[in-house]
C-alpha cells in the first residue's frame, strides 16, 4: 500500500486568490490566468489550461465564437446550459451533466442559459489536446441511475471506457459526489499529477481543509484521502 501523500507536497489554491470577471450578466471566477486577469504563477497546470467558474444570468450567454486547437468541457452545477455548434450539435445540459468539444482543427460554438427566470451556474475547463490538428467531435456525460450517486465516478478519458466522454488527452477526469463523513481515496501514480477543484462543499483532503471553490494540486505519488464535512461536489483531474 502506498503512503498518503505528505501535507508539504500537496499546493493549495484558494478560492478567494482566484481572479474575479463581473460583467453583470457573468460572473466568473478564474482559477488560472485567463482574458483580462493575469498571474504569471497560475498558468495551468500540466496540460490543463483553463477553470472558470461561471454565473450566468438568465436569458443570457456566450454568443457563436470560434475555438481550435483545445479541448473544452462544461459541467453543469445548477440550471441548465444551451449548447449549440457548427458540427451540428444542439443540446441543453442539465445540471449533473458534462459536455466535452474536440476543437481541434476549428469549431464555432455558443452556449446560453435558456431560463427565462434562473441563472445557470457551470465550470467551464480547457486542456490542451495531445497533438494539434485533429478531428473536431463532440462527446457528453450523463449520471445513469446506476451511478448517479456514486462517490467518485470517471467522467472523462482517453479512450470513453465507462461511459465516459472521451478526450484527446492522457487525461482521467472523475466526478467526487460526498455526503458528510464520506470518504474516498485516489491513487497518485509515478508521473502524473493531480488538480482537485471543489465546486461546491467542503473536505478534508490529508489534513488540509477545502472549502467552495479552493483547489489542491500534486505531482507526487501517494495516496490523497478526501472525507467530506459537508455535501461535496467536485471534480478531480488525472493529468500525465
Amino acid at each position: 500500500m502506498q503512503t498518503q501523500v505528505p501535507t508539504s507536497e500537496i499546493t493549495l489554491r484558494r478560492s478567494s486568490e482566484r481572479g474575479l470577471a463581473d460583467h453583470g450578466w457573468l460572473r466568473s471566477r478564474h482559477t488560472f490566468s485567463f482574458a483580462d486577469y493575469y498571474d504569471p504563477s497560475h498558468m495551468g497546470f500540466r496540460s490543463l489550461r483553463v477553470i472558470n467558474d461561471d454565473i450566468v444570468a438568465a436569458g443570457r450567454g456566450f454568443p457563436e465564437h470560434p475555438h481550435r486547437e483545445m479541448e473544452i468541457f462544461s459541467y453543469v452545477l445548477e440550471g441548465a446550459l444551451a449548447h449549440r455548434d457548427s458540427l451540428g450539435n444542439e443540446r441543453i445540459l442539465k445540471s449533473g451533466q458534462i459536455q466535452l468539444m474536440s476543437a481541434g482543427t476549428g469549431v464555432r460554438h455558443g452556449e446560453f442559459n435558456p431560463s427565462a427566470t434562473e441563472a445557470t451556474h457551470f465550470l467551464q475547463i480547457w486542456i490542451q489536446p495531445r497533438e494539434n490538428g485533429l478531428k473536431p467531435s463532440y462527446t457528453e456525460w450523463h449520471p445513469s441511475p446506476r451511478h448517479a450517486d456514486d462517490p467518485k465516478v470517471l467522467v472523462i478519458s482517453p479512450d470513453g471506457r465507462e461511459g465516459s466522454a472521451c478526450i484527446q488527452q492522457d487525461a482521467e477526469i472523475f466526478r467526487i459526489l460526498l455526503e458528510p463523513g464520506q470518504s474516498i481515496q485516489h491513487e497518485v501514480r509515478e508521473g502524473r499529477g493531480i488538480w482537485l477543484q471543489i465546486a461546491e462543499g467542503s473536505v478534508v483532503l490529508n489534513g488540509i481543509t477545502l472549502e467552495t471553490g479552493d483547489a489542491v494540486a500534486t505531482e507526487v505519488s501517494g495516496t490523497l484521502t478526501l472525507t467530506a464535512n459537508s455535501r461535496t461536489n467536485a471534480l478531480l483531474f488525472d493529468l500525465q
